[in-house]
């Protein structure tokens, strides 16, 4: 049988890596939503469906020599991992031995930007609260807490570079840095910290992915790649569901799929010319859209896409 023509890539990113997030098979936030999945089948599917590296997961071991042991036995490395903050309500001393413990892992096994999110008052973990959006958007700062943030973001980002890390922070759906105006806010007031571009959290929050990429392409140290089924986020927003109902209804789908304009973003990427990780994500519900087919499927597209 003939093999197919060649196509090449629309742009070509260069000394990047692919890696996928294991909420693709097992979600982070609900248990209910396949969270009994073992570590072992989440890495096999995952070196099969092409990735070269993972985040860390609710099901990954937490001490170097197992995490390393669990990830080489599927020729993986360590992409990087979520670090929750509470900079806003716990004192600093107590987050930067957090910081630390969570920093030293990934450092020891060679990954090299830490993911943060300020989840004070966070309300993504709820199974029943509404999202906000617009007038009703919450959870909000103060602003007699934003200095408090901004001074602790600052410290932890020192506290990486010593390291020779970066820290990368994400905006997130029912946290505290949901909108636009809090997004520039927050990098306008912390220089030295870097962006971890989500489209996927920045359509769902009705922000234009490929502006922000495009305004802050020189500050983007890590990217996750998830998109929008925009219909389903009009429903989110008209009806008041949960950032839970929306998931397992569907809002999150894989690059390539939903509304996001990933030809622009890897377009701006290439220009800008980022070299890091490329991380697939698609927070739906493991049993209704099954794993594997679904990671190589993105898996495909970002090779099609970028030639990685």
């Amino acid at each position: 049988m003939p093999s197919l023509p060649f196509t090449p890539p629309l742009v070509q990113l260069h000394d990047c890596l692919v890696g996928a997030n294991p909420i693709i098979w097992s979600n982070d936030d609900f248990n209910d939503l396949a969270g009994d999945v073992p570590l072992d089948t989440i890495l096999r599917e995952m070196r099969t469906a092409g990735f070269s590296g993972s985040e860390l997961g609710h099901a990954y071991p937490r001490t170097p020599g197992p995490l390393a042991d669990a990830l080489g036995r599927h020729d993986l490395r360590l992409v990087s991992g979520w670090h929750s903050t509470y900079l806003v309500s716990r004192e600093l001393a107590e987050e930067e031995r957090s910081f630390r413990a969570h920093s030293n892992l990934l450092k020891a096994l060679g990954a090299r930007v830490v993911i943060v999110a300020e989840c004070t008052r966070c309300i993504h973990g709820d199974r029943d609260t509404a999202l906000g959006f617009g007038d009703k958007l919450a959870p909000r700062l103060s602003e007699a807490e934003w200095p408090r943030l901004l001074a602790g973001l600052k410290h932890l980002a020192a506290l990486a570079v010593a390291e020779d890390m970066q820290v990368v922070y994400h905006h997130h759906m029912g946290t505290v840095i949901q909108n636009e105006t809090d997004l520039h806010r927050l990098l306008a007031g912390v220089p030295e910290l870097r962006l971890l571009l989500d489209a996927g959290h920045l359509a769902f929050a009705g922000i234009d992915p490929v502006a922000v990429a495009r305004r802050y392409a020189a500050r983007i140290a890590h990217v996750h790649l998830k998109s929008v089924r925009p219909e389903v986020a009009e429903r989110v927003r008209r009806e008041g569901w949960s950032f839970y109902r929306a998931v397992v209804n569907g809002v999150f789908t894989v690059a390539g799929d939903g509304c996001v304009d990933y030809p622009a973003i890897f377009a701006l990427l290439a220009g800008a010319d980022y070299r890091g990780w490329l991380v697939v994500e698609a927070e739906e519900d493991p049993v209704k859209v099954p794993a594997l087919p679904k990671a190589t499927r993105a898996r495909d597209y970002v090779r099609q896409q970028t030639g990685v």
